[in-house]
């Protein structure tokens, strides 16, 4: 993988928070079909750490999604931290289609690859939770342990169409979104109601790095294909969106009570019990007063999913 320094480019000093260290210190590019995908590196390079985690992010993510959890991890263990941004998204935009978690699986084994990692404890939030739990299935010797940040687990098909159409139409309009400025962008996202309670310099560092282009027409970088893409695959795609249950790694759930608009959770309570009954052995975690995007940008709940995701290495290094 070859390297460039990236240290705190892509950050900006939030007005009332003290300026957060980037724990990536290296950006690379990895050879995927069509070109080379970004990849963000935290803690010692993997033949040099005591574990590795690939941590992959949701549909209009990027790997910043994963800044405050992997300073979590690299101040208290020798691990290191792969994280992504997926095809069509942050600064692996420019890679084409097609899009969708099939195509992931397979930029995802060649950053594996890539880093010289036979096995590794895979994380992914929202849907990226699918993009791992596909990886699992169909590659069982890759996976140490699987952690799944609020999804990955499977649901109820009714109305899957309209629910499809639904989901879509909101996601589109938010990558369609034009934005006066970076300024305005982030202020409308520091008013969104699941971050404004918690907003600091991770989230706005996070808001910033999805932007492109001129003042007075700035956008959001994601792909609207992608967003088609992997909307599909969850809702309508029966074998990625159950793939979990053929999943033959330790597999460790982490629920927040609250959802994107930090009201109803992502989760369902009978989704949850179904995926609890289903799965006897699996590690089961509902983190408090938290919502869909603080379980990795916040305080509280990045510092327990950090702490879940050494529980799976150290368990994985020792079995």
């Amino acid at each position: 993988m070859s390297q460039e320094d990236s240290t705190d480019r892509h950050s900006s000093m939030s007005a009332t928070e003290p300026s957060l260290r980037d724990p990536f210190h290296t950006l690379g590019e990895v050879s995927v079909r069509g070109g080379t995908l970004r990849v963000a590196r935290a803690g010692p390079p993997p033949p040099e750490a005591d574990a590795v985690v690939l941590a992959v992010h949701g549909l209009t993510g990027s790997h910043i999604a994963f800044r405050t959890v992997a300073r979590e991890l690299v101040d208290r263990t020798d691990m290191c931290l792969l994280a992504p941004d997926l095809r069509g998204r942050g600064q692996s935009t420019a890679l084409p289609g097609p899009y969708g978690h099939a195509v992931n699986v397979a930029d995802l084994l060649a950053v594996l690859d890539d880093a010289g990692v036979e096995r590794a404890v895979l994380v992914g939030h929202s849907s990226g939770a699918y993009a791992v739990a596909l990886l699992a299935a169909e590659h069982p010797e890759r996976a140490a342990a699987v952690v799944l940040l609020d999804a990955g687990v499977s649901f109820p098909t009714a109305g899957q169409d309209q629910v499809f159409e639904d989901v879509l139409e909101h996601l589109v309009s938010r990558v369609r979104a034009p934005y006066a400025s970076v300024k305005q962008c982030v202020s409308l996202w520091r008013a969104h109601p699941a971050l404004r309670k918690e907003w600091n310099d991770d989230m706005e560092a996070y808001v910033r790095y999805d932007l492109a282009g001129k003042p007075g027409a700035m956008r959001s970088v994601v792909r609207e294909e992608v967003v088609v893409a992997e909307t599909r695959d969850v809702i309508v795609d029966e074998t990625i969106r159950t793939a979990i249950d053929r999943v033959r790694a330790p597999i460790h759930l982490v629920l927040a009570p609250r959802g994107l608009f930090d009201a109803d959770p992502v989760l369902s309570r009978p989704v949850v019990d179904a995926f609890a009954a289903a799965h006897p052995d699996a590690h089961i975690e509902e983190i408090p007063h938290i919502n869909h995007y603080t379980l990795v940008l916040g305080t509280t709940g990045p510092r327990r999913v950090a702490a879940v995701i050494e529980e799976a290495a150290r368990h994985a290094i020792r079995t």
